[in-house]
């Protein structure tokens, strides 16, 4: 009998579970807490609180790993948003105008996200789950992996001490704080090379209940910053979510750091460079308090690098993660499960296959961890620079030169729909050359729109924007 053991339960390990149970016999996940008994708050997960989106190749992932899945997430309150045709994005060089480009993003809490794929992935019984466990560390030597010790919650195994799982097959899925590094030189392997690229980012979210008759109609805003007076910006987005709320958060860097008091989170919606969502926002009840989060590095383990004993396997953030703000850390969590899927079909669910599997398991984050830190590695040098927010944004740079490169071809992109096209599947993680629906004609360059005509492309906010508020002017010097 072939048994696996994946090491934490949360969004990456029960996809794991999943792929695990069809090819051994015997799955076991070891998670730390214990699951709610609906989408609600997970111990251990202090990032839940904040923004959370699949973009177009994980939303495609999920449907390949667990059919049905993205439909379930839609009826139960998830919005699905065209990127940027039911997205308005305020980029550091102007709006962006709708248009059809096959990329997306779904939005939801993170609790119903969990909630969901959780359920479905864990709803045939193949997976036996031991919560409020905690690892110990690795059985085994260089060589091979054998098991994992473990503990109960109170400190001590079923049988009143430390408990060996013996398996075939062990899964790290255990997040950022991964301690694998550490685990794997206790049983004699080699360290493990980190590369860290911090720039310093910060947000600050609150939810809002919408306001009556925009809750479902709200697009995708984004907010990109741009320094003013010699002072970095903030950046901002509104997404809506299940239970007709909203999500809003700030994104600022050292330098700016996004209040986390009531008033001073207020006042950094009303300096942002449209007032868009600060209307929107004074339209809304706030439900609960603001919430911070510092924890946004890049972090990169290259456990693909190391001779690695067999057995032994590591996935998701805790191989691979990158700045929250460029939403890509569940969907690569997906294309990391959807690869293993792939590997272990072809080569046998074997202990001595996992090296080789690791490697092909890396390379699925190649690209967003490319991305993300030719960003950030500017913005750790530059803070003065615009930082992205989400899908749709454009490389900062920290000199004169390259900002006025960075500008040129922001602007170019404005106007160009082929160029749009290609950079929304490029930050939705979509292979060059995948088929997808065909970019909307192409059209003439235009004027740069203004906040009153960028709303008015979204018949029910520009309903809203006119018909609640009035006539709107644009507020000088705080858009394009």
């Amino acid at each position: 009998m072939t048994k696996a053991v994946v090491l934490g339960g949360g969004f990456a390990g029960v996809l794991v579970a999943r792929v695990l149970s069809r090819h051994v016999d015997e799955v076991t996940v070891v998670e730390g807490g214990r699951y709610p008994a609906g989408p609600g708050v997970r111990p251990g997960l202090p990032q839940a609180f904040h923004s959370h989106v699949l973009v177009t190749a994980g939303a495609q992932a999920l449907d390949t790993l667990l059919p049905g899945t993205l439909e379930a997430l839609l009826a139960r309150g998830a919005h699905r948003r065209g990127l940027p045709d039911g997205a308005l994005i305020l980029s550091a060089d102007g709006w962006f105008r709708r248009h059809e480009t096959g990329a997306f993003m779904v939005s939801c809490s993170r609790w119903l996200m969990d909630h969901v794929i959780r359920q479905r992935a864990l709803a045939d019984g193949a997976v036996t789950v031991r919560e409020r466990t905690r690892v110990l560390g690795l059985v085994g030597d260089a060589s091979r992996v054998t098991g994992v010790r473990v503990a109960g919650e109170d400190g001590s195994g079923e049988d009143g001490s430390d408990e060996t799982l013996r398996a075939d097959l062990v899964v790290d899925a255990t997040g950022r704080r991964s301690r694998a590094g550490r685990w794997l030189t206790a049983i004699g392997g080699p360290g493990v090379e980190e590369e860290v690229v911090d720039p310093g980012l910060a947000y600050s979210t609150r939810i809002y209940r919408a306001p009556p008759g925009l809750a479902a109609d709200l697009p995708a805003i984004m907010v990109h910053p741009r320094p003013s007076g010699g002072r970095p910006g903030y950046g901002a987005t509104l997404f809506p979510i299940e239970d007709g709320r909203w999500i809003f958060t700030l994104t600022g860097t050292r330098a700016a750091r996004p209040p986390v008091d009531e008033p001073g989170f207020t006042d950094g919606a009303r300096s942002l460079r449209s007032p868009i969502v600060a209307e929107l926002l004074a339209a809304a009840e706030p439900l609960g308090g603001v919430r911070p989060f510092r924890a946004t590095a890049n972090r990169r383990r290259y456990f693909e690098r190391l001779p690695l004993p067999e057995g032994f396997l590591v996935i998701g953030d805790a191989l691979t993660a990158v700045n929250p703000v460029y939403s890509h850390g569940m969907s690569v969590a997906l294309l990391g499960a959807l690869r293993l899927e792939r590997e272990l079909a072809e080569r046998g669910a074997r202990p001595s296959v996992l090296p080789a599997v690791q490697a092909a398991v890396a390379e699925t984050a190649a690209e967003s961890w490319r991305m993300a830190t030719e960003q950030d590695r500017v913005r750790a040098f530059a803070e003065g620079s615009a930082p992205a927010d989400g899908p749709g944004s454009a490389e900062g740079s920290g000199s004169a030169a390259g900002r006025r490169m960075r500008a040129r071809v922001s602007q170019a992109v404005l106007s160009s729909p082929v160029l749009m096209t290609r950079l929304f599947r490029a930050q939705t993680l979509v292979p060059s050359g995948a088929a997808l629906p065909r970019p909307s004609a192409g059209r003439s360059a235009a004027p740069p729109l203004d906040t009153d005509e960028a709303v008015a492309q979204f018949p029910g906010l520009r309903d809203w924007w006119f018909s609640e508020r009035g006539p709107h002017q644009p507020t000088p010097g705080r858009e394009p």
